[in-house]
């Protein structure tokens, strides 16, 4: 299912919000799996592939095309790999919407990754409690990593 497929039988506000702001670049696919979703980015860039990684889980848990960027917000990971990196840092960006008055993202901007010491920040721009004027949510239930063979795969 491509990111734009999903009919979110959208109110006026979030038309209006929609069509008051340019578009999203979407640079991911929801792949189908037995129990859970699969998420596919990528970028030209390995910070914007992790932008991506983002914007593909809350793009699946809403149209975020249609949240305003009222507010900012900084995230930072680290991991011990790259891997664990990328689910330690949506694992942050999941704690900022489910701890922090349901944050959501507009967009995600990586200012650095430190591919050495396997650190990353990065900021995002959105608004706060949006879950309680959507009807078009989808709630993740966590994330972990899968092994398939000798392949490690990160799964929400």
């Amino acid at each position: 299912m491509a990111g734009d497929e999903r009919d979110y039988n959208l109110t006026a506000e979030q038309k209006a919000i929609k069509a008051k702001y340019p578009p999203l670049e979407k640079k991911y696919e929801y792949l189908d799996h037995t129990a859970d979703v699969q998420l596919h980015a990528w970028g030209d860039t390995l910070e914007e592939a992790f932008e991506q990684c983002v914007m593909a889980m809350f793009g699946y848990m809403t149209d975020t095309e249609t949240v305003e960027p009222l507010d900012t917000v900084e995230v930072q990971a680290e991991g011990h790999d790259m891997l664990s990196l990328l689910f330690h840092f949506l694992d942050e960006w999941l704690y900022k919407f489910s701890a922090n008055e349901f944050f959501i993202p507009r967009e995600v901007k990586v200012l650095h990754i430190d591919r050495m010491q396997f650190k990353i920040r990065s900021i995002g721009n959105g608004d706060w409690n949006l879950l309680e004027r959507r009807l078009d949510f989808t709630n993740p239930f966590g994330m972990f990593v899968s092994w398939r063979g000798d392949k490690r795969m990160l799964c929400i």
